[in-house]
């Protein structure tokens, strides 16, 4: 029976790197090395996904692609094996943490009881502790036990369809209010937008007016939005898989671009290492949205 392979953009969608990334190691390292169809299109086979899946994990984790390009699929593994669990807060991940259960369900692929355990745990605690007390722990280790393969693509993401889901509905029963009225987004090659909800969840309740704009924004149609929408905020996620040196330069040009009145917000833990970034209010916790908001309307505050 023939391998099953699949195109390009099926590859960018599963593995989470984009197409010119693939073809660009196409060129360099000889790998990944697709076949074609008869209209010339290249197909991947799945052993090839499959190890592409692993180079992903491990760039993740700080690893250069030319030397993981270059090893054996078995070398790659065991050196994802080898990663050091991380030593900060140890109750929070692993087993032993009190969200493990939910991780479980969306293991056991049962998505009504996941569903419903968030439900009951945001009626418990409100929008505000759900996010942060949940939600926000909950990612992170959903992310640790998917880098150690302890979680498949596809629970992954049925872990983040079944979570926005939830959180949208809390965020549309939050009034909101008239400002400050702010863009959220993500710049291309950034797929998260979990972490979006979670803010603007966290903004609806400072009375913010949110503008969900989704995921992977061109720059130009963000400046334009922001005209378009009188935007006072442009607010953008990054995660901890965006390459973290790339960021202080796209916002600078993102900063170039839009209004000198409309600020920038760039949050998620892709900027929690970074130095700061003239023209642009840094915030890697969820923590950092009460003070930006309260700073925002300082600011705006008509001298006396």
């Amino acid at each position: 029976m023939p391998e099953p392979r699949l195109n390009i953009a099926a590859v960018e969608r599963d593995v989470g790197l984009s197409k010119d990334v693939l073809r660009v190691w196409e060129r360099r390292y000889g790998f990944p090395s697709p076949e074609r169809d008869a209209h010339g299109e290249r197909l991947y086979p799945l052993s090839q996904v499959d190890r592409l899946r692993l180079v992903k994990r491990l760039m993740d984790q700080g690893h250069r692609p030319g030397r993981l390009l270059s090893s054996p699929t078995p070398d790659l593994a065991k050196l994802l094996e080898s990663r050091p669990l991380p030593v900060e807060a140890p109750s929070a991940h692993g087993q032993d943490s009190p969200l493990q259960p939910l991780v479980n369900l969306i293991k056991q692929h049962d998505a009504t009881a996941y569903t419903q355990a968030l439900q009951q745990r945001l009626a418990r605690d409100g929008l505000q502790r759900f996010v942060q007390d949940t939600m926000a722990p909950l990612t992170q280790l959903v992310g640790l036990a998917w880098e150690a393969g302890q979680v498949a693509v596809f629970e992954e993401h049925l872990f983040t369809e079944l979570s926005q889901r939830v959180l949208r509905q809390a965020i549309g029963g939050v009034a909101g209010g008239p400002a400050p009225r702010v863009i959220l987004t993500t710049l291309p090659d950034e797929p998260h937008g979990l972490g979006l909800l979670m803010v603007e969840g966290l903004l609806a309740l400072e009375g913010a007016h949110c503008i969900p704009l989704g995921t992977q924004m061109p720059m130009v149609s963000i400046a334009e939005a922001s005209r378009a929408h009188r935007a006072d905020v442009v607010a953008l996620s990054f995660s901890s898989a965006f390459p973290a040196r790339q960021i202080p330069a796209l916002l600078q040009q993102l900063r170039d671009l839009l209004p000198e009145a409309v600020s920038v917000w760039a949050g998620g833990g892709g900027v929690a290492r970074l130095a700061p970034v003239t023209g642009t209010r840094l915030m890697p916790t969820l923590d950092s949205v009460q003070p930006a908001v309260a700073a925002w309307r300082e600011a705006a505050r008509p001298p006396p």
